[in-house]
């Protein structure tokens, strides 16, 4: 069946750009699928994004589709050889749902991401015995597996500690903070952690108050993650019970933006969010 693959936001957006190329050029599927080579059913999962393009591939199409523009051909190039970034996770990839190893990629390959969570701290601020409270109430799993994800989710967290980690802004109610999940003592580890992570100069952590009047309507938990040119695309990432959804098209993207900008604007700023963290963590711990 050839280079079968996961139908990426990257993937996606090359094949969508690819396409409006075609047929701007007015160049059939055939006649595509000819210059490289294949057939119109592989020309067509390259344009839905289930088919990887190699680069000898999209020279030709490129050469074909007559673009000339120098910009565009290095961020088709660019989108193309990103889809194919060796990733931490992908040992584990066999074991995982599509839906999630497309989080994990865009969480891997990011340069900024910003995170709004409606009601949990979010995975890459989690310590481990938080994170197991959340996961054994979303859906309760096997000890072994249960295990592995929590592997999983340590282990992604070592972004942090890259050389170049991306930058990490996160926005969190403070209801959100002060609901005991695994009781007292794992409530304030992880609000200690917080503190702890919000030393990094990459990380930035903001809390809507309670005492917040402004209501900033968001839809619920949504994260959009970033990439610079020459990729130049930024995807929002909509979870639901099971699964996510992946938004590339501008208009929901400029959607979400509008709404990461309403929270920042309810949200404390910083340090003085911190400094509600702090007090909430001192409030559960032992006098």
């Amino acid at each position: 069946m050839g280079q079968q693959a996961q139908r990426t936001a990257r993937r996606r957006r090359l094949g969508a750009e690819l396409r409006a190329l075609r047929e701007a050029a007015k160049v059939s599927p055939e006649e595509a699928a000819g210059a490289i080579h294949g057939d119109r059913s592989k020309i067509s999962r390259q344009e839905t994004g289930r088919h990887r393009v190699t680069r000898l591939e999209l020279d030709v199409l490129l050469s074909l589709y007559k673009v000339k523009d120098e910009k565009v051909r290095e961020r088709l190039i660019a989108l193309a050889s990103e889809g194919r970034k060796p990733s931490w996770w992908r040992q584990h990839g066999q074991a995982l749902r599509p839906s999630f190893k497309e989080g994990l990629e865009l969480k891997s390959d990011a340069t900024k991401i910003c995170a709004f969570q409606s009601q949990v701290v979010p995975g890459l601020l989690q310590t481990r015995a938080y994170a197991s409270m959340v996961m054994t109430g979303s859906d309760p799993l096997p000890q072994e597996e249960l295990e592995f994800y929590l592997d999983l989710r340590m282990e992604g967290q070592e972004i942090f500690q890259r050389e170049e980690p991306p930058s990490y802004l996160n926005i969190v109610p403070e209801g959100v903070l002060r609901q005991q999940i695994g009781g007292p003592a794992v409530m304030a580890e992880q609000l200690r952690r917080l503190i702890c992570l919000s030393q990094l100069p990459e990380v930035t952590i903001q809390v809507i108050p309670l005492s917040q009047s402004v209501f900033a309507c968001t839809g619920g938990s949504f994260a959009i993650y970033s990439y610079p040119e020459p990729v130049g695309l930024d995807v929002v990432q909509v979870e639901y019970l099971g699964g996510a959804l992946y938004l590339e098209r501008d208009e929901a993207v400029a959607k979400y933006g509008r709404a990461w900008g309403r929270l920042q604007a309810t949200a404390l700023p910083a340090q003085q969010s911190i400094e509600l963290i702090a007090s909430i963590a001192r409030e559960l711990e032992p006098a």
